[in-house]
């Protein structure tokens, strides 16, 4: 599998990372609705990594959005590009995401990251910078909170918390997906309201905790991964 280069004038310390997310982040849209929920596709992103060999795989796998059917996949595997900074995780992740994206043979549709978009201590997580770079309407569906506080949602599917930041802004929820079962935190990303970001996470997910998006999506970046370092030098 080759292995993909690090776009140039790629960021590669903190300080640039923060100049960048700061004069990107001006740029996301939050007053379009969004896709319709079961419309068209729609696709998941996820990375995993192997720091022993500086690698990161990226997996892109798009549904139908109203089956849930597999209609497209790719992989991209790259170097790690920028040193663990919370909160600056896109710049480790992005430039594989990227190239797997690209390779997909059809339009992705809503993209569904697994990490946060507004609900990220600078408003600007993965899903607000995947959007903002490539003009697709991106939410963030996360397993866990970041730095956020909320209240706990009802014990029904589609029971919700506001996730809000210290000056009260709503910046994400504490969605429940299944009775019962611990939520999980969407945010917007790009291009997409609140409300219909949690439906779609619903839809996404009629049988697990976590939308069918990033299922697959994980399982393919670890073999993906498996697959690059049964080969590295």
């Amino acid at each position: 599998m080759e292995i993909i280069d690090t776009p140039d004038g790629w960021p590669h310390d903190e300080a640039a990372a923060l100049a960048l997310q700061d004069e990107l982040r001006d740029r996301v849209v939050l007053d379009e609705p969004g896709p319709p929920v079961g419309a068209g596709t729609v696709t998941g992103v996820d990375v995993a990594y192997d720091d022993g060999r500086d690698l990161v795989a990226a997996a892109a796998v798009t549904l139908d959005a109203a089956t849930l059917a597999v209609v497209a996949q790719a992989t991209a595997v790259g170097r790690v590009s920028f040193p663990y900074v919370p909160g600056l995780l896109a710049f480790r992740e992005l430039p594989a995401v990227l190239a797997a994206l690209r390779a997909l043979t059809v339009a992705p549709g809503l993209v569904v990251c697994d990490g946060y978009g507004r609900a990220h201590p600078r408003r600007f997580g993965l899903a607000s910078h995947l959007g903002v770079l490539t003009g697709l309407p991106t939410i963030g569906v996360a397993k866990n909170p970041f730095v956020f506080t909320h209240a706990e949602p009802g014990p029904e599917r589609g029971d919700w918390a506001r996730l809000s930041a210290d000056d009260g802004e709503e910046v994400g929820r504490a969605l429940r997906t299944r009775a019962g079962v611990k939520p999980v935190y969407v945010s917007v990303g790009h291009r997409v309201t609140l409300d219909v970001a949690c439906a779609h996470t619903l839809h996404l997910a009629p049988h697990y905790r976590i939308p069918e998006t990033t299922r697959r999506a994980d399982r393919l970046c670890r073999d993906a991964l498996a697959s690059a370092t049964q080969n590295a030098p």
